[in-house]
């Protein structure tokens, strides 16, 4: 499936969430590996370090010319779920490289087998604890739309 027949992010204002449903042609295990390992999550989204694995793995995201984004695994459960809560919140200037869970978000990848290839689906929550939550559930869809598409380009263009 390319990336024009994937739809755009979606924003639940009452409920402060971020979607996104995506089909991806390739095997859950792939797209498994490509949202959990941080050596392929590297390829499509922000560099990314983890310390140790499953729950309770921590490390960081940055891209280029913005600080470190602290990050953990809040949920495992392979090749199914996985949970990452990041303090990313981008209205309040500039991403703090300290965890602070009262203040961050959680983005959740569910992975499901269909024909063709995988459904990827992330749902982010907890934009209603950050600073500017309508700036950041604005700012956090554009985001999923371009690092999503990212991710299906990556696949459509290799054989992973």
């Amino acid at each position: 499936m390319s990336i024009t027949d994937n739809q755009p992010s979606v924003i639940d204002e009452a409920e402060f969430t971020v979607r996104r449903t995506i089909r991806i042609a390739a095997p859950i295990a792939k797209v498994w590996s490509a949202v959990t390992e941080p050596e392929h999550i590297s390829r499509w989204f922000g560099q990314t370090v983890l310390v140790g694995s499953g729950v309770g793995a921590r490390g960081t995201m940055t891209w280029p010319e913005n600080p470190a984004v602290p990050l953990e695994v809040e949920a495992f459960d392979p090749p199914r779920l996985v949970a990452y809560r990041w303090g990313n919140d981008n209205a309040a200037g500039a991403a703090t490289a300290e965890r602070d869970r009262e203040h961050s978000t959680v983005f959740t990848f569910t992975l499901e087998e269909v024909a063709g290839g995988t459904q990827l689906t992330v749902v982010e929550t907890g934009f209603q604890h950050t600073s500017d939550p309508a700036a950041n559930l604005e700012d956090h869809r554009g985001g999923w739309d371009a690092e999503l598409d990212k991710l299906v380009a990556l696949f459509e263009s290799s054989d992973r």
